[in-house]
């Protein structure tokens, strides 16, 4: 299942992280591809946000991993984008596959080892403000949450 979003400014961006953060759930895994700039960080402040995440998101570049455990659910925000080109164990399982919600910046550098089942978001810079997000999943439990996005966002 494939859902496009057309996002018009960044004020969409951080409506969609809230819904989508209504809808996770203990082990929710969501991989995020996108240019620099597209809004991956901002949907990260968001989703923490709509958890119930009061510490200031950022981007962890440099730190590659952040937990923040404040909010409904732990959330642990990863940013692999140093990581090109590791194969190593990294010990990110324990987040990946652990009891909060895990949100994965480009993700593609840590391919190897995700899980099969995890909501994929894919960010496409359509202007300066415009943002095409692409929400997709081969499994049913995250098909449901796009549809119940989907059902939130009209």
């Amino acid at each position: 299942m494939e859902v496009k979003l057309q996002i018009k400014n960044e004020q969409e961006t951080d409506k969609l992280g809230l819904i989508v953060a209504e809808l996770v759930f203990a082990g929710f895994l969501i991989v995020m591809s996108g240019d620099l700039g597209a809004g991956k960080t901002r949907f990260a402040k968001s989703l923490g946000k709509g958890l119930g995440i009061d510490k200031v998101i950022k981007s962890p570049t440099f730190n590659i991993l952040r937990v923040y455990e404040e909010g409904r659910l732990p959330f642990y925000h990863i940013d692999a984008y140093r990581l090109e080109g590791m194969v190593q164990d990294l010990g990110f399982e324990e987040f990946i596959e652990g009891e909060g919600v895990c949100l994965i910046e480009w993700y593609k550098y840590l391919e190897y080892m995700l899980p099969n089942e995890y909501l994929k978001i894919d960010i496409n810079i359509v202007s300066d403000n415009e943002r095409e997000f692409i929400l997709s999943s081969n499994s049913p439990k995250y098909q449901s949450a796009i549809k119940q996005v989907i059902k939130q966002w009209k």
